[in-house]
């Protein structure tokens, strides 16, 4: 965030704010340990308001929840955002010292009236009225998001959207304020952290800058590429243009994560040589040419991880991998050795060392330290600092120190594929509690919730439709069709469809999401498909 990949604040606060956006995020089944911090803060006085096209279980916890249409994210910010200034509730003060463009973003929103906002999203306009004027008057307040605000086509403009609401109001740079993606995977923010992007070393220092890329040149004793690289997206696309020959692939399984299935199938099934390396043998490593059987990085390894509130965490081997798999860097080590590197003994603490020598928001994380004080909050410039608690107090100093934030304009544009007479029925997809991405971590194992997978709908669309809860359907999309048990939903508002990708190999959901992608971001529009219904008999369920 301003130039910092994390979030700003960290759960302790989250328990002593005023009032929390949880915007796009069924935090309750898919982030369950941050919910706890949440639902402290709620107990101590919170007010939550949950904007989400769904009413999940998470919006049961909320004052006010905000049912909007999927992908009218920047509709509703924007009419939030022109409230917050046709009522006077502007945080003048930080807006003059800390920021830039607020007289373009206050024109460009001036339009985004409640009505407008209603008409857009399907908000009623007192309840978009009410947030506003709770999240400008809070003392404190947070924003919160996950994949419902980033698994679009204009995701990162719908991330602008919301930080341009931050700084309205001042609720940035403060304790108890600020903006927060919480992440989707275990260690996504240290995997982050630690450069595995395509335009960044470690510490988030771009690879197209002189400097930083001299220093880890020197240390590396190699001529680094001056350019960027490819995101996972960019990837698939070389392949499928015949630039993308060879893939090694880590602990993915993009075969069934890609957002169109069939399309991944073919553009995997074009590469001249697929390495995986994976703990499972995924569907993706049932393609590949060599598979490397790898280590539990969670109890077979030692290591860090970080979570999402920049919290740097030791973790312990506890357990020997079973025979032939072998941690992750021991594999990493042992392949450049045979390519004729040798890169010595893996061992996790020169290497976090090394990390620490080049990446100055990682320099004074010792793993002692980070033992002695159970974790660690980046950034944390030396041997005495205690890391940073929030982020961007900066922008509070008189006069304000380094740069200034700007705003960033930005216009409501719907998901790629409309609804139709043919495609009538809108599907988005997300998680759920019991289990886990593509299922390869958690299919093996019992749960007393797991239910299977389902197409959710409304009971509105249920009665119209003339179906019921365990009817098989086959549903399809302008990509592919599938068979799944219909389960009635009363969350659920009509025209609007649920499934996850957590059962692939029984219902593959991916064969129905668009891959249309941001161009910023390469994230894929996983939350906005059209599909129809029929039955298994040939009715047409529309």
């Amino acid at each position: 965030m301003f130039g910092a990949g994390g979030g700003t604040n960290s759960y302790r606060e989250i328990e002593e704010t005023d009032v929390i956006l949880l915007w796009g995020s069924n935090a309750r089944e898919t982030h369950p340990i941050f919910f706890h911090h949440l639902l402290k803060g709620i107990h101590h006085g919170a007010r939550l308001f949950a904007i989400d096209p769904r009413r999940t279980s998470s919006a049961r916890w909320a004052e006010s929840w905000l049912g909007l249409e999927v992908g009218s994210d920047i509709a509703l910010a924007n009419a939030v955002g022109r409230e917050i200034i046709a009522a006077g509730l502007v945080n003048r003060e930080f807006v003059e010292n800390a920021t830039t463009g607020f007289e373009e973003y206050a024109r460009a929103v001036e339009p985004c009236t409640l009505e407008y906002g209603e008409r857009e999203t399907g908000v009623p306009a007192e309840a978009i009225r009410g947030m506003a004027h709770a999240f400008a008057r809070a003392e404190r307040a947070m924003i919160c998001w996950t994949l419902g605000i980033t698994e679009h086509h204009n995701a990162v403009d719908n991330v602008l959207a919301l930080i341009n609401l931050s700084l309205l109001t001042g609720h940035v740079g403060r304790y108890g304020s600020g903006l927060n993606p919480l992440r989707g995977q275990n260690n996504v923010q240290g995997g982050g952290d630690m450069g595995a992007l395509p335009d960044r070393f470690p510490g988030f220092q771009h690879v197209e800058v002189p400097e930083f890329r001299r220093k880890f040149e020197e240390r590396w004793g190699v001529t680094l590429p001056p350019t960027r690289g490819w995101n996972i997206t960019e990837m698939f696309e070389a392949m499928g243009e015949g630039e993308l020959r060879a893939l090694y692939v880590l602990g993915e399984n993009p075969l069934q994560s890609e957002a169109d299935q069939n399309l991944a199938r073919r553009r995997l099934e074009s590469l001249d040589f697929l390495v995986a390396q994976d703990i499972f043998l995924t569907a993706t490593a049932a393609m590949a040419d060599v598979v490397f059987p790898a280590a539990a990085g969670w109890c077979e390894s030692d290591g860090t991880v970080t979570n999402s509130e920049r919290r740097v965490q030791r973790v312990r081997k506890a357990l020997e991998p079973p025979a032939g798999a072998r941690d992750d860097v021991r594999i990493l080590f042992d392949l450049a050795r045979r390519m004729g590197h040798d890169w010595g003994e893996p061992r996790s603490e020169a290497i976090w060392d090394e990390v620490r020598s080049l990446a100055p928001p990682f320099a004074g994380m010792s793993y002692a330290r980070i033992e002695a004080l159970r974790g660690l909050q980046w950034p944390c410039y030396d041997d005495d600092h205690p890391g940073e608690l929030f982020l961007h107090a900066r922008l509070w100093e008189r006069p304000i120190v380094g740069p200034r934030v700007a705003f960033h304009p930005v216009e409501n544009d719907p998901p790629v594929e409309r609804l139709s007479d043919e495609y009538p029925l809108r599907l988005t997809t997300g998680r759920r509690l019991d289990d886990y991405n593509t299922g390869v971590q958690t299919s093996g194992y019992a749960s007393p919730l797991r239910r299977g997978e389902s197409l959710d709908i409304s009971p509105e669309d249920a009665r119209r439709l003339g179906v019921h809860d365990g009817e098989v359907v086959r549903v399809s999309s302008p990509r592919g069709r599938i068979e799944v048990p219909i389960r009635i939903d009363d969350g659920l508002k009509p025209g609007l469809t649920f499934l996850t990708p957590h059962f692939p190999d029984e219902v593959a959901t991916n064969l129905l999401t668009i891959d249309a992608t941001d161009p910023r971001s390469g994230t894929a529009e996983f939350k906005a498909a059209a599909i129809r219904v029929d039955r298994l008999g040939g009715t047409g369920l529309t």
